[in-house]
């Protein structure tokens, strides 16, 4: 048996491919999902697949309705922003699919996860050079949420302390993308838009589609998915 780790697991490229990544580093996944009231709810049916195909110890999703609070486009009644292109993305200002706090939220289950499984480790998937520009993906955000971590656990205060991987922060998407093929990754099971169809057909024009599209034509490789427009 490997060393107990607990894996924020979305059903996106980036979760994906941090979950290869802990089982590629030895670690025993857990595997710890969120149905938060987001419209994007299919992401959770890839998280799923993602978790059987990669043999997760266990796969939890916990249930959070952050539709309470609202101030997102993905927790709210509001438009989810779209563009054609990588370059109207803007680097100055928050997007409107911003959720408040939620990268916050996660983490404090995770921990309560760990602490209930024996972990000491916990991974998530947040990038701060291909991202959305989320202040809650930067690493000083990251440094200071494992402070808060070991005082406020059994694990951190009694014990070897917890500490919070981030393996992509520093990575483009293309990086990322190249990473995970490597380690066998089907991206084909994993789900990245904001605002997909009925059926999770991705829309290729909110901020993560065209994100992931550019990784993957940075890295030369193709996008398994099928876009409604790309």
């Amino acid at each position: 048996m490997g060393t107990p780790a607990v894996v924020l697991l979305s059903g996106g490229l980036d979760s994906t491919t941090v979950l290869a990544m802990a089982k590629s580093r030895g670690y025993e996944p857990y595997a710890l999902s969120f149905r938060y009231g987001q419209r994007h709810a299919v992401e959770l049916t890839s998280a799923k697949s993602v978790a059987e195909a990669q043999g997760v110890v266990r796969h939890v999703v916990a249930d959070i309705d952050l539709r309470v609070f609202g101030g997102s486009a993905l927790t709210a009644d509001i438009e989810v922003p779209k563009h054609d292109r990588v370059a109207e993305l803007s680097d100055d200002e928050i997007p409107t699919t911003y959720v408040p706090a939620r990268n916050t939220i996660f983490l404090s289950f995770a921990l309560a996860y760990a602490e209930t499984v024996g972990a000491q480790d916990i991974f998530i998937g947040v990038n701060a050079l291909d991202y959305s520009g989320y202040p809650d993906c930067r690493p000083e955000y990251i440094a200071a949420f494992q402070t808060m971590a070991n005082l406020a656990t059994k694990a951190g205060v009694g014990g070897p302390g917890m500490t919070i991987h981030t393996p992509l922060i520093e990575m483009t998407k293309a990086e990322i993308v190249r990473a995970g093929s490597a380690l066998g990754v089907d991206y084909g099971l994993t789900s990245s838009c904001y605002d997909p169809s009925v059926d999770g057909q991705p829309c290729g024009r909110c901020d993560s589609c065209l994100l992931r599209l550019k990784g993957f034509e940075e890295a030369g490789l193709r996008d398994p998915l099928e876009y409604r427009a790309a």
